[in-house]
């Protein structure tokens, strides 16, 4: 990113007004000589070229425009290690980006989700559109505008290059460059949202569509579930109306007594099945059946010495899950074991253990991020299982980076390239790696010129207190984070 002052001097002279010209201020009649209106400026050549292209030398035009010109530093800025002096600001270089929007709400989001939509699968075109849901953090004293916001993002324009007169064909949409849009329906929540899922299914009616649903962990301790099924219809149907019924939760879960961050839905079961962690290191799950209804199972999951920091199915084993804990290891379950007790622990980190994401490609490998900074892949055919649930041997990382300075807040897995990764820290960036690169050490000491910079980072994203990040799952390469300023959604030319 490239450093600029904060406020940009402008100094520009007054432009000639169009025909003005200077008014003879004889009024007699005698003729004076011919002067013809548009006879050129110059008599030669030469004074054109010692006049330059407006008129002044060139040696005086380059002087004014490097005293009006912005002072840029084009080196590489590093959030969290470089610093910035008095008066300059952060930008970023727009070049690197396919598409770059932000938007902001009434109150910040700690936790969202990306839902499916019927738009279609692998999808380039322009503008692009995104359905979200996420959970407000209001402050203290206002926490009766807390709310589960359904948003449609829509009008997502690719960034303006320019284009050759080649490519001004008759297939270029005038809609590419349309105006960003927000739309939000709102549901009212008792409390801060700590974390927010969406699970989606699709109907018996094929005419119908598919049924959406959400789980929202509340800073009370709470688990709401809602269908946000009409929010989303009404976004593209005219006329459409949610009635107060339809905002209500199908669900209040009161299992937990502590408040927790831990949240997931599992990808194979259709009604629903979710997982929820808390403060206590205490894991429930609780299923949907035919009808609505919902069944917690009151016999929590134990075994982690502190709070269960986030919580996640396997994506191809549906009594399988893994949990992250601030005690430092992850440990993984069977949840038809009797004893509640983990078939597996590791240990991963000294720190807390923020965040996990399951590969969906490859089903063995596990990603971890802490509270150290640090972020690692796990091979979990490397995890035996012994007695009391511990890993007989220390497994090593297949991969392990520490290029970030503040804790990890969000780590997920690229949905379909299996070596592409998403991270979000506290160091206010959002980055993207490749794991795929493989250079030797001495290669891997410089990177693009820029020392400790490992080469499978891919892309440094600046967004202020970054909390959240998703891969859209229908538009490649296309990345969502929350943070403290709003929202953010960008595609980049490396991915």
């Amino acid at each position: 990113m490239a450093k600029r002052p904060a406020e940009d001097l402008h100094s520009e002279k007054d432009a000639l007004k169009a025909g003005e010209r200077p008014l003879s201020t004889d009024n007699g009649n005698e003729a004076g000589p011919f002067e013809d209106e548009f006879e050129d400026e110059f008599e030669s050549d030469d004074e054109i070229l010692e006049a330059g292209v407006d008129g002044r030398p060139d040696e005086e035009r380059e002087a004014d425009e490097k005293r009006d010109a912005m002072d840029v530093d084009q080196k590489t800025f590093i959030p969290g290690r470089d610093k910035l002096s008095a008066g300059e600001s952060l930008s970023p270089d727009t070049s690197t980006y396919e598409m770059l929007h932000n938007l902001t709400t009434t109150w910040p989001c700690l936790s969202f989700d990306i839902v499916p939509d019927q738009l279609g699968d692998n999808r380039k075109a322009y503008p692009a559109t995104v359905y979200a849901v996420a959970g407000t953090q209001a402050e203290s004293k206002k926490a009766n505008q807390n709310e589960l916001m359904i948003m449609k993002l829509s009008g997502l324009s690719r960034m303006d290059r320019g284009r050759d007169e080649d490519d001004s064909d008759e297939d270029d949409d005038e809609d590419e460059n349309a105006d960003q849009i927000l739309e939000t329906k709102s549901i009212p929540l008792p409390s801060t949202t700590n974390r927010i899922r969406a699970h989606q299914f699709p109907p018996q009616n094929a005419s119908r569509l598919p049924t959406t649903l959400t789980a929202t962990m509340l800073e009370n301790s709470d688990i709401l579930i809602h269908d946000v099924t009409p929010h989303l219809t009404a976004f593209d149907t005219p006329g459409t109306t949610i009635n107060f019924q339809q905002s209500k939760p199908l669900a209040t879960l009161k299992m937990h007594r502590t408040e927790g961050y831990a949240l997931d839905w599992s990808p194979l079961v259709r009604q629903g099945k979710l997982l929820t962690g808390d403060n206590d290191g205490k894991i429930f799950i609780t299923t949907g059946a035919e009808g609505g209804t919902w069944a917690p199972d009151n016999r929590p999951f134990t075994g982690h010495q502190g709070s269960v920091e986030d919580i996640q199915w396997s994506p191809n084993e549906r009594n399988v899950f893994a949990s992250a804990s601030s005690d430092g290891t992850v440990k993984v379950w069977d949840v038809r074991s009797k004893s509640q007790k983990p078939a597996v622990s590791v240990e991963v980190s000294d720190t807390d253990v923020n965040v996990i994401s399951w590969s969906r490609q490859n089903t063995h490998l596990l990603a971890t991020g802490a509270d150290d900074g640090q972020w690692a892949v796990w091979d979990l055919r490397q995890w035996k299982p012994s007695a009391g649930g511990a890993s007989s041997s220390e497994p090593k990382a297949v991969a392990s980076f520490d290029f970030h300075k503040e804790q990890i807040t969000s780590i997920e897995w690229h949905p379909t390239d299996d070596s592409i990764m998403a991270v979000a820290a506290g160091d206010n960036t959002l980055t993207l790696w490749d794991l795929a690169v493989e250079l030797d050490d001495e290669e891997s000491k410089d990177t693009a010129g820029v020392q400790g910079v490992p080469p499978q980072l891919l892309f440094l994203h600046y967004m202020e207190m970054v909390k959240e990040c998703h891969w859209h799952p229908q538009i490649p390469g296309c990345v969502m984070g929350t943070g403290g300023s709003g929202f953010g959604i960008f595609k980049t030319i490396s991915v």
